[in-house]
């Protein structure tokens, strides 16, 4: 069994990087302590870590493993925590073997949590390779599970700068469009002329800026809405003959992040995770003062995101040579302002 010498207290690990085994070196973490969770395992029978977790001759052997480690995670996150993992998949003759579909599936089985997104990171740059029988895997998930209903979520702050803003529209193009549609529709005389006001109001409120734009159906022209006989504009609809859905403007949070994988010249370690991806899951999910746990935390991205957005970090890690680099990062890292401490150590 591996041990850390470089920690003996919980107050030791806090905005630390500690070299030991994650299973040894968690059980100085109290329960319900930690706000979030975020990392990336090794993944399985991949590359060479010196030891450890992924070098196991069967899978099963290897989701074993990674429960355990969860259980941890599981044991030491708060009522309103979350615990994000994000694995690799594995060719076995031939055959992609979907461990990371398989790790999720065992988690809900084994443990009172649930998942609350498979968000997916496409690789803008993926390894480049010339399979002449399969497609270049550039795509890896990020399981999201949470202990309760009650976890922290502050979609305001997700990808709160994303340059894709959608774009304005006065209107005008649409009403030609719904206008017609409502004049050789099947609605009654009255169903008509209510329609029409409707979409006249609405279309004043995208003109003066209220909202950025509409979508609307009508009986027996367009298919029904999502929801069915429960939702209410499938009652509009049934009821009126037409329904409007006003568009705020707000873009829709999607549960994929494109980006880069990134490569840290000197860096000794062999797989990195994108630094903003962990940076939108922070703000989306901790607030500042959070405990920020990484109980695989390589080359400290984890923690270096925590600390730029003034979180207390916990990294963890089996190899020393990867923590040395780590904490030679983190050291050239500031905070962006003195962190309240939310948290009595």
């Amino acid at each position: 069994m591996y041990q850390s010498y470089e920690a003996n207290t919980f107050s030791d690990l806090v905005d630390n990087v500690v070299t030991g085994d994650c299973l040894d070196v968690m059980n100085l973490i109290p329960n319900n302590k930690v706000n979030l969770i975020i990392t990336s395992p090794p993944y399985f029978q991949q590359r060479d870590y010196g030891g450890g977790i992924g070098n196991e001759k069967t899978i099963d052997l290897y989701l074993e493993n990674l429960l355990a480690v969860f259980d941890q995670c599981n044991r030491v996150l708060t009522e309103d925590g979350s615990v994000v993992f994000n694995l690799g998949d594995k060719y076995l003759n031939s055959s992609l073997q979907l461990i990371p579909y398989r790790f999720a599936l065992r988690v809900l089985e084994t443990f009172q949590v649930k998942l609350v997104n498979d968000i997916t990171w496409i690789k803008l740059n993926p390894t480049p390779r010339q399979y002449q029988k399969r497609l270049v895997n550039s795509t890896e998930p990020f399981f999201h599970f949470v202990k309760s209903d009650k976890y922290y979520y502050q979609l305001n702050e997700f990808k709160k700068n994303d340059s894709l803003k959608n774009k304005k529209n006065d209107g005008s193009n649409i009403g030609k469009k719904y206008y017609e549609l409502i004049r050789t529709s099947s609605l009654t005389s009255e169903q008509k002329r209510a329609a029409i006001q409707e979409l006249t109001d609405t279309i004043r409120e995208v003109k003066e800026g209220k909202i950025e734009s509409l979508r609307m159906k009508i009986q027996g022209i367009h298919s029904e809405p999502f929801g069915g006989q429960n939702g209410g504009r499938m009652y509009h609809l049934m009821r009126k003959g037409f329904t409007i859905i006003k568009i705020k403007g707000n873009g829709i949070k999607k549960d994929v992040m494109e980006s880069a994988v990134e490569t840290i010249k000197g860096s000794k370690h062999p797989a990195v995770y994108p630094l903003s991806i962990i940076r939108e899951l922070i703000k989306l999910l901790s607030r500042p003062g959070d405990f920020v746990l990484d109980p695989f935390v390589g080359s400290g991205t984890t923690a270096i995101a925590a600390k730029e957005l003034n979180r207390s970090y916990i990294g963890i890690d089996l190899n020393q040579e990867y923590c040395k680099y780590a904490r030679e990062r983190l050291s050239r890292i500031h905070y962006q302002e003195t962190p309240e401490i939310l948290n009595e150590i």
